[in-house]
């Protein structure tokens, strides 16, 4: 809930600034206590009136008000805040940001605040591809600065492409899974395999698959959102780590049974959408493979299921399973759903230009006695609505369960 947190918003020297004095009112209607800071820049756009008029609060500016600054008014501000939004985030601020700079109030006060910082960017799309504003961005990822957008389509400068600041009402909704204390999974624990498995063929050779991991990556920035503590067990794969996730790197199926071992114990939710490889080469070559003859043949064997392990354990999680399936897609993923003993498995469908290494997805969603399609659309999207079903059937199983022992 939104309800009677104290959110900082800082707004920076934009076009998109206008949009700012639109997502005061959609946070006070929330319930939300806000408090706006505004950098020099900033006041070119919009008045600072404006803000203190739809906040009810005086809007600070100044890292030199005397008034203010005799009590250490940037460090009040930093503990007050339960957290700090910069939108408008331009180009220049992430980089001081980035940059650890401390040459104003609001760039201050980040440095300064314990609470978590979320920032929405909003620049032209050349800016925004810069590959000065691409190293920013990840440094920032990788302090665990949330980076809400930036959306797509027509920016002020005329150009079309990605640049623009989300709409208030998204980044209002959004705020409610970075709150401390907020989201239908706060305080659960989230174990997440995700990419694909290598299996070694000779030390330069290896079998796997397609998987690009992005759908896994999305469902634990998703998790992370909704308030938990989230585990991702990744296979190899060229992406970033999603804010505020712990990450643990693997290859094998066989080290990414061991490692979801070592963690399911602690974890309330195992959600398996790693493209585990099947079979393995039974004895792989300790030098590498010369072409002698016109044929190889390499003896397969079976690798463990990490998933049906999880679901196998006597003292098991909520366990939720995907089935990337080329057809039959619903029959077969219903087949693995009763077989595994899954409590929910998602769907989709892949093949050559579906599923694997895309933006966009597919799912259907089924339970035992239940589906539900989530239908098309970006990976992240699809990820927070299947994990706000998850957070729905887990609270429904752990409520049943505590009846049944009530009972017995």
């Amino acid at each position: 809930m939104v309800q009677g947190k104290r959110i900082l918003l800082g707004v920076t020297g934009g076009i998109a600034a206008y949009k700012s004095a639109e997502l005061v009112r959609r946070l006070r209607e929330r319930g939300a206590d806000v408090q706006v800071v505004m950098t020099a820049a900033a006041r070119e756009f919009v008045s600072a009136l404006v803000f203190q008029a739809l906040s009810g609060r005086t809007v600070r500016t100044d890292l030199w008000d005397s008034a203010a600054e005799g009590a250490m008014g940037h460090i009040e501000l930093a503990r007050w805040a339960e957290l700090v939004l910069v939108a408008p985030a331009t180009a220049d601020f992430l980089a001081r940001l980035a940059g650890g700079r401390a040459d104003d109030l609001l760039a201050t006060l980040c440095l300064a605040t314990t609470a978590p910082i979320a920032v929405a960017p909003a620049m032209n799309r050349h800016m925004w591809a810069n590959p000065a504003t691409v190293a920013n961005v990840e440094r920032l990822r990788q302090r665990d600065v949330h980076i809400l957008g930036p959306g797509e389509g027509e920016q002020a400068c005329g150009e079309v492409g990605e640049g623009r600041m989300l709409e208030p009402d998204e980044l209002a909704d959004r705020l409610l899974d970075l709150l401390p204390g907020s989201g239908p999974l706060r305080g659960r624990q989230v174990l997440i395999t995700a990419g694909p498995t290598r299996e070694r063929i000779d030390p330069v050779r290896f079998i796997s698959n397609r998987s690009s991991g992005k759908m896994g990556f999305a469902v634990a920035q998703a998790a992370r959102e909704a308030g938990a503590d989230v585990v991702l067990v990744s296979g190899p794969v060229a992406l970033a780590t999603p804010p505020g996730v712990r990450r643990v790197d693997v290859e094998s199926a066989e080290a990414m049974l061991a490692e979801v071992q070592r963690e399911v114990e602690q974890a309330d939710i195992f959600i398996s959408t790693a493209a585990v490889a099947d079979y393995r080469p039974a004895r792989p070559a300790e030098q590498k493979i010369k072409k002698h003859s016109e044929r190889l043949q390499l003896d397969m064997e079976r690798t463990v299921d990490v998933l049906a392990s999880v679901a196998a354990r006597s003292h098991r999680p909520f366990v939720v399973g995907f089935a990337a399936e080329t057809e039959s897609v619903e029959q077969n993923a219903r087949a693995k759903l009763l077989k595994k003993n899954l409590d929910m498995i998602a769907a989709n469908e892949v093949g050559h230009t579906k599923g694997f290494d895309c933006e966009d997805n597919h799912l259907i969603v089924l339970w035992r006695a239940a589906r539900r399609d989530l239908g098309s659309g970006p990976k992240l999207q699809l990820a927070r609505e299947l994990v706000r079903l998850i957070a729905e059937s887990y609270e429904a199983s752990a409520g049943a369960n505590a009846r049944g022992k009530a009972q017995a």
